[in-house]
C-alpha cells in the first residue's frame, strides 16, 4: 500500500483514535477493575465465593432460564417476524409498534404487570392454577419474564432478513415439486440461520443481564427462586463486596465465552457459505 496514498475515508485516523478511547473508557476499564478487584482476594478466596452451594443455584437459575427463555424466543420471534412480513392484516402496524413494547417499558414496570397477571388471582394465574401450574414466585416465572424482555431481539433480527428474501428461489423450489415443508427448511432456513443465532444470542445475553422484570415475579428464594444478579445486589447490600465481585467476574466471563462460541460459529458458517 502507498504510504503516500490519502485514505478513503476522511479523518479515520482521529475517528478511530477516538472510537478506541471511548470503547477502553466505557467498556474495557470498568471490567479490567471488576478482574483486578477478583485477583485481590486469592485463588481459595475466590472459589468459596464465587462458587458456595447458593451461588451455584442462582447460576443455575440464571443462565438455564436464560438458554430456556431464549430458545423459545428462537420459535416464537420467528413466528411473529413471519406473520408481520408475510401477511397483510388489519392492525398490523399496531402488532408490529407492541413488538418493541419491551425496549421502551421500565424494567420495574414489566415486572410488576406479569406478577398481576401471572400471579395466584391474575388473569393466566388463575386459569393456570386451576391445572396446578404455579408461575409467579417459581422458576417458571424467571423464564417467562425473560422471555418477555428478549423476545423483540429475535423478531427485530429476522424480520429485515425476511423483508430481503428473494421470493424467484421458493417459488422455483414451489414449481420443481418442493412442498411448503421441504422450501422452508431447505431455502428460507438457511437464509435466515445467522440471524436467528444472532437473535437468539442477544436475547440470552439481556435474559442473563435482566434484573428489574424478574425479581418482582420470581419470588427471590434462595436456592429456588433467586437468580445472580439480585445475588450480587444482595451481596452489596450486606457490604459483601468481595463476593459481589466474584460473582460478577464469573458471570461476565461465562457470558463473553458463549458470545464467542456463537460468534465463531455464525463466522464459520459465513465462511461455508462464501466458499460454497
Amino acid at each position: 500500500m502507498n504510504p503516500n496514498k490519502s485514505s478513503v475515508i476522511p479523518g479515520f485516523g482521529l475517528t478511530l483514535g477516538v472510537t478506541l478511547f471511548a470503547l477502553g473508557l466505557i467498556v474495557l476499564v470498568p471490567l479490567a477493575t471488576l478482574f483486578f478487584r477478583t485477583a485481590g482476594m486469592g485463588w481459595d478466596g475466590f472459589v468459596t465465593a464465587a462458587f458456595s452451594p447458593r451461588v451455584l443455584a442462582a447460576y443455575r437459575l440464571s443462565f438455564g432460564g436464560a438458554l430456556a427463555a431464549a430458545s423459545f424466543n428462537v420459535v416464537a420471534g420467528l413466528l411473529v417476524a413471519w406473520v408481520l412480513v408475510r401477511y397483510e392484516f388489519p392492525g398490523r402496524r399496531l402488532a408490529d409498534a407492541i413488538v418493541d413494547l419491551p425496549f421502551a417499558l421500565p424494567t420495574a414496570v414489566a415486572g410488576i404487570a406479569l406478577t398481576a397477571i401471572y400471579g395466584p388471582h391474575g388473569a393466566i394465574g388463575a386459569m393456570l392454577g386451576v391445572l396446578g401450574i404455579k408461575v409467579a414466585f417459581t422458576p417458571l416465572g424467571v423464564i417467562v419474564a425473560m422471555m418477555f424482555i428478549g423476545l423483540p431481539f429475535v423478531v427485530r433480527t429476522v424480520q429485515p432478513v425476511l423483508q430481503d428474501l428473494d421470493g424467484e428461489h421458493e417459488e422455483a423450489a414451489a414449481s420443481l415439486g418442493a412442498n411448503r415443508l421441504q422450501v422452508f427448511t431447505r431455502i428460507i432456513l438457511p437464509s435466515i440461520a445467522p440471524a436467528l443465532l444472532t437473535g437468539f444470542a442477544l436475547a440470552f445475553a439481556r435474559g442473563l443481564g435482566e434484573y428489574g422484570s424478574v425479581i418482582f415475579i420470581a419470588g427471590n428464594m434462595p436456592g429456588v427462586s433467586e437468580i445472580a444478579p439480585l445475588l450480587i445486589v444482595t451481596k452489596l447490600e450486606q457490604y459483601d463486596y468481595a463476593g459481589a465481585t466474584a460473582i460478577a467476574a464469573v458471570m461476565l466471563v461465562a457470558a463473553f465465552a458463549t458470545l464467542l462460541v456463537i460468534n465463531t460459529i455464525q463466522k464459520l458458517r459465513r465462511d461455508r457459505v462464501v466458499a460454497g
